[in-house]
């Protein structure tokens, strides 16, 4: 292969993984919420055989599928963006990244106050359209930052456009990287800034992850020493802190992302196009919107119409998740989940590979496919 497009369908889990009960997510499914809505209308992803990987009832399994499948059992400790994307290069992180359920410790805080001075108000574990609505009109009074977590490992800081403009969010959420290290490590710190008037705030798109950086090298870092192309599209150069990345193309939305992509076809490149695709997660997993789901899923199913011709014999498409985010259960966290895994290339065979354990088959195969030597 001279062209890998990878495409990760942030947070299309396929079922409860073996450990769910583990992390509070026995019966979750993100597909099957997504179908119970009666909306799903994917003849792409069924043709490719997104049906008839291990376990799916859900979707129609077809009698020759196009692409070869499988379903992808996590290894890591985890159930966020960062240790799935991290696993799908390579990385098994063996221990949790920290949480916060109670809020960050007063030492995180108040160096956090005094390194960028200003005031914090929040700390506390929020859904991110709450906590503005909440706590937007203090913030826009006092010029305080709003401080958040989740069930996930992150530092979330909102703050309105007018009060705080995006550049200078960003370089808040710089001095909160250089802070949350070792022991307070987190994930992601992420900006959040949102935009309108109270009581009708809504987030702008101009949220942007910080990311620790990879604790070792990456099939990305690999492929980059050995002289490959590696392409971001979308979260991925944030994702990795721009680790083992030779271009990024960050995006806002689905629709620039497939757009991206789309465009991206036309490039002569050698190596891989790693593409994350995050309104399903974050726009239709944590707002517990099943029918938004399913739209955006149908969406991305009709791009393929127009996507899947126009790959080259030395292209390959890979479709997976890194995790799940049931917008039907009792809470707006990710969820521990099996995610599917789909490649289509027109000449190569196409086959059930069955049940593989770690997302990290994937950073394999990717080495493997485009020639590249294993370090």
């Amino acid at each position: 292969m001279k062209r890998i497009f990878l495409i990760v369908l942030d947070s299309f889990g396929i079922g409860e993984a073996p450990d769910a009960c583990d992390f509070g997510d026995v019966g979750a499914n993100t597909l099957k919420s997504i179908a119970a809505t009666g909306r799903l209308d994917i003849p792409n992803l069924t043709a490719l055989g997104l049906g008839n990987i291990d376990g799916i009832t859900s979707v129609t399994s077809v009698k020759e599928p196009y692409a070869t499948t499988a379903r992808l059992c996590e290894l890591s400790r985890g159930k966020d963006t960062t240790t799935g994307h991290w696993e799908i290069s390579g990385i098994i992180s063996e221990s949790p990244m920290p949480t916060y359920p109670d809020g960050f410790p007063f030492e995180v805080i108040d160096a956090f106050e005094k390194a960028v001075g200003r005031k914090v108000i929040c700390n506390l574990p929020y859904s991110g359209t709450d906590v503005i609505r909440d706590y937007g009109k203090e913030h826009i009074e006092t010029g305080k930052l709003i401080v958040y977590t989740s069930a996930d490992s992150v530092f979330q800081i909102a703050a309105h456009e007018d009060i705080i403009p995006v550049s200078e969010l960003y370089e808040i959420c710089k001095v909160a990287r250089k802070i949350l290290v070792g022991k307070h490590g987190v994930g992601r710190v992420i900006a959040r800034p949102f935009i309108g008037s109270y009581p009708d705030f809504k987030r702008s798109e101009n949220r942007r992850d910080f990311s620790l950086v990879p604790p070792k090298d990456t099939v990305l870092n690999i492929l980059q020493k050995q002289g490959f192309d590696v392409i971001g599209v979308g979260k991925i150069g944030d994702i990795f802190a721009m680790s083992g990345i030779t271009k990024t193309f960050p995006t806002h939305n689905n629709s620039e992302g497939m757009k991206k992509a789309y465009e991206l076809l036309s490039y002569d490149f050698n190596g891989l196009c790693f593409i994350n695709l995050v309104d399903f997660d974050m726009l239709y997993g944590h707002r517990q919107d099943a029918v938004g789901y399913a739209n955006a899923i149908n969406e991305f199913d009709k791009w393929l119409t127009d996507f899947l011709p126009r790959l080259g014999d030395d292209d390959l498409l890979m479709i997976t998740a890194d995790h799940g985010c049931d917008p039907s259960d009792n809470s707006t966290d990710h969820t521990r989940e099996y995610v599917p895994f789909i490649a289509y290339n027109r000449n190569m065979p196409k086959e059930n590979l069955g049940t593989i354990d770690g997302f990290n088959y994937i950073g394999r195969k990717i080495l493997e496919l485009l020639g590249a030597e294993r370090r």
